[in-house]
């Protein structure tokens, strides 16, 4: 079997932490942007980017939501800022179990940075755009990588309420979904 390769844009937002003022806009933005409808309110908990801060030592550290863990790592690193201890988790960009971090509020599903894909597409993300310092830098990569499968964001979701609901329940519901629909 022939393995094919293909160039695949990665899209990442580089973080210097030594810009950052703790100024909130970035997750101000894009809890505005992810609301129903857009920019109807603003709901920290639903912002793909957090600001992890510890004003006394006058640090803040932007983290934006990654993939969604099913199980929590095995890994409790600490690290050191400044004569400040923080837990691994708190830079942690992983939805996972163990934490309510990078949840929706009212599903609990896992939330994922999408670099605010839209249409019409933005030039980069709306936390980019609004971050006065430039600490969140915006960059575009290409790299060649191989055809692979990978769950999906409704794979993603559907797995996450049937660890919440089970397995069963979600597949009953799907089934009487699809038969109302034929009727």
């Amino acid at each position: 079997m022939k393995v094919e390769k293909k160039n695949k844009a990665i899209k990442t937002i580089i973080i210097d932490v030594g810009k950052c003022v703790g100024c909130m806009a970035c997750e101000v933005i894009c809890s505005a942007f992810h609301a129903t409808p857009k920019y109807s309110s603003n709901n920290p908990a639903r912002s793909r980017i957090r600001v992890i801060r510890d004003p006394i030592a006058d640090i803040y550290v932007p983290v934006y939501a990654g993939e969604y863990a099913v199980a929590e790592c095995a890994g409790r690193d600490k690290y050191i800022i400044d004569g400040k201890e923080y837990d691994e988790c708190a830079f942690c960009r992983a939805s996972c179990p163990s934490r309510d971090v990078f949840k929706e509020p009212d599903s609990g599903l896992p939330l994922k940075c999408d670099m605010c894909e839209s249409d019409p597409p933005q030039e980069k993300p709306l936390c980019v755009q609004w971050c006065l310092n430039e600490a969140l830098i915006y960059e575009v990569r290409e790299e060649e990588k191989e055809n692979e499968e990978k769950l999906e964001e409704l794979e993603i979701g559907l797995e996450s309420l049937a660890n919440k609901y089970g397995l069963h329940k979600i597949t009953d519901i799907v089934t009487r979904m699809s038969v109302s629909k034929k009727g």
